[in-house]
């Protein structure tokens, strides 16, 4: 067995030793630097998360609110006066061409 260094994109692949490596002993260093690797990802991603987005209740009421607002909003246009004064202000823009 030789003893080597071997990089690769991630850093759990990397395994820097003198000590001849074995394959029982180079997939135990391997998994212990992948584990480091990767419980130090989770807490990143656990701690810089904060309130970044919204959660299922809060699309839920969101959601809610739009169809309100767009059932509001259809009842508005197609109300007597609102629709009076759109077709009224749109005759005016075809006949002023």
């Amino acid at each position: 067995m030789t003893t080597r260094t071997v990089r690769h994109a991630h850093p759990y692949n990397e395994v820097r030793s003198r000590q001849p490596i074995g394959g029982s002993r180079r997939i135990r260093v391997l998994m212990r630097r992948r584990r480091r690797w990767l419980t130090s990802r989770v807490h990143r991603l656990r701690t810089t998360r904060g309130d970044a987005g919204m959660t299922t209740a809060e699309y839920a009421v969101g959601t809610v609110a739009a169809c309100g607002f767009a059932a509001l909003l259809y009842k508005v246009v197609t109300s007597g006066a609102v629709s009076g004064a759109i077709s009224e202000l749109l005759n005016r823009a075809l006949h002023a061409v």
